[in-house]
């Protein structure tokens, strides 16, 4: 596997607000649940988030640039010995989705105290992940949705235990109950001690010996419920919503798991949306572009009225203020583009081709070069594809 800095892509020497960044952009792009299950997207959102997971701590960083991977497996205990896919949406929820039902605005940043999940003998239940589809008239206005979902809830039989009526769990004979086992390995660091889950119990430090016959020992029974998730306006589709401990309930009496709602904006035909504007393509006939015009267009809430100034150039950009979508920090609204372009129709009418012949004897001569619409070509270069000019 390449080195972590490769694997970010950043130097060597890059600052922690720059590391941050670099997994950010490329873990959205190789999030499992923006690549429909492949296997190469999720090899490379767990080497992003291995390589993110060392670099952004200091002291891991500086074992790693020391020595390299094996330092920092050795260094690091349990550490990278089972890093998986588990672990790596863990992280990226951390970092980037420990937004609540209510509380959005800590998607950018809101990171849990401490690294690594810690070995308890109650285990948290798993997560949930689910994709919420919106329309952009809901990313306009937020919006509160039911979705249901399939879980695990505790066992009414065993009330979670897992044991038979009047029966309990026992401690786990091959940990003592700690759910913990410790494994000593030699490098070329000397002897280092690891702490791993115990595989007798997977962790939990007891045993049921006479199991539920409901839930067969586990403690969970299969169910589906209906949960409702607020959206905030202005939302995207990189963003994730995690309702906490609404998720699975643990094994044998552990606690809830995590919802992570996935949100997926569905495009709307008639807008490109490029941040919190919207861009919007207004065909416009030769008569209205050069004598001007008030014409209706079409906004994400409802038709306003738009005054083409006479002389307008196809590729003009006119501006809606405000008329785009909410900022997601609730500071303002974007704005509505409307670009012009000028529709020349295929076939004419013998009246219609008369009266362009008579048009082309008074009209002027076309210019070199159209000032107008060069100055709006840097700005619709940015957005490259929203439109095909005609």
């Amino acid at each position: 596997m390449a080195e972590y800095y490769e694997i970010l892509g950043v130097p060597r020497d890059a600052d922690t607000e720059a590391i941050k960044k670099a997994y950010r952009k490329r873990a959205l792009k190789y999030h499992p649940d923006q690549n429909q299950g492949s296997k190469e997207a999720e090899a490379r959102f767990k080497e992003l988030s291995e390589a993110y997971e060392v670099l952004k701590d200091p002291e891991k960083r500086a074992r790693y640039d020391q020595f390299g991977k094996e330092g920092v497996k050795a260094g690091a205990g349990a550490g990278f010995q089972g890093f998986d896919l588990h672990d790596a949406i863990e992280i990226f929820m951390r970092d980037f989705g420990a937004g609540g039902a209510t509380g959005f605005d800590e998607i950018f940043g809101g990171a849990r105290r401490g690294g690594r999940r810690s070995r308890s003998r109650t285990q948290k239940g798993e997560g949930v992940r689910v994709k919420l589809p919106l329309t952009l008239q809901e990313v306009a206005e937020g919006v509160t949705k039911t979705i249901e979902v399939a879980l695990l809830d505790p066992c009414d039989q065993c009330d979670g235990s897992g044991a038979r009526e009047g029966q309990a769990p026992a401690p786990c004979p091959s940990c003592g109950g700690t759910g913990e086992e410790r494994i000593a390995q030699r490098s070329v660091f000397g002897q280092f001690v690891s702490v791993t889950t115990c595989r007798s119990c997977a962790g939990e430090g007891q045993v049921v010996r006479d199991p539920c016959g409901a839930c067969s020992g586990e403690g969970r029974v299969r169910s589906r419920r209906e949960v409702e998730v607020e959206v905030p306006a202005g939302v995207t589709s990189e963003h994730f919503l995690t309702l906490r401990g609404q998720g699975n309930a643990g094994p044998r009496g552990g606690p809830r798991g995590d919802i992570m709602v996935l949100l997926t904006v569905e495009e709307d035909p008639r807008f490109y949306r490029e941040g919190a504007d919207l861009l919007y393509q207004l065909p416009v006939t030769f008569s209205q572009a050069a004598l001007g015009d008030d014409v209706e267009v079409p906004t994400i809430r409802e038709p306003v009225r738009l005054k083409i100034p006479p002389g307008t150039q196809s590729g003009q950009v006119l501006r809606l203020r405000g008329m785009g979508l909410p900022e997601l920090n609730g500071r303002g609204r974007g704005d509505q583009l409307v670009r012009v372009q000028v529709w020349v129709p295929e076939g004419l009418t013998a009246e219609q081709e008369a009266a362009v012949h008579r048009l082309r004897e008074v009209e002027d001569e076309a210019p070199e070069r159209m000032d107008k619409a060069r100055s709006a070509k840097g700005f619709w270069s940015r957005v490259k594809e929203a439109f095909t000019s005609g």
